[in-house]
């Protein structure tokens, strides 16, 4: 048998293992959404939203069950208006160039 069959023997087996407990990895996925929700004080819900409906959409389900419906579209917030842009940094003043008349210390 081949490297390449033996990989696809362990993700059929990875897939099965995850069907069958497709409800725990729900629960889990949700878990830790509502805590990188809660960690970063609501800033993310949106992302966080959408990356963890992706993760439950990948997760294959029993394959009585009916397809669930796919998670509505998340639109992101609008980005907020750029601040005005600040003027430029002035120049510094050329270097001090010693008088030709004395040396350089």
């Amino acid at each position: 048998m081949s490297l390449i069959d033996t990989l696809k023997g362990l993700v059929g087996k990875g897939k099965d293992v995850a069907a069958q407990n497709a409800e725990k990895i729900e629960s889990a996925v949700d878990k830790a959404g509502d805590m990188i929700d809660k960690k970063t004080g609501g800033k993310y819900s949106s992302q966080i939203d959408k990356g963890t409906g992706a993760i439950k959409g990948a997760i294959p389900g029993d394959q009585d069950a009916p397809e669930a419906a796919p998670a509505p579209e998340v639109v992101p917030d609008p980005a907020p208006a750029p601040e005005a842009a600040a003027e430029p940094a002035p120049e510094p003043p050329p270097e001090a160039t010693p008088p030709a008349d004395k040396p350089p210390v």
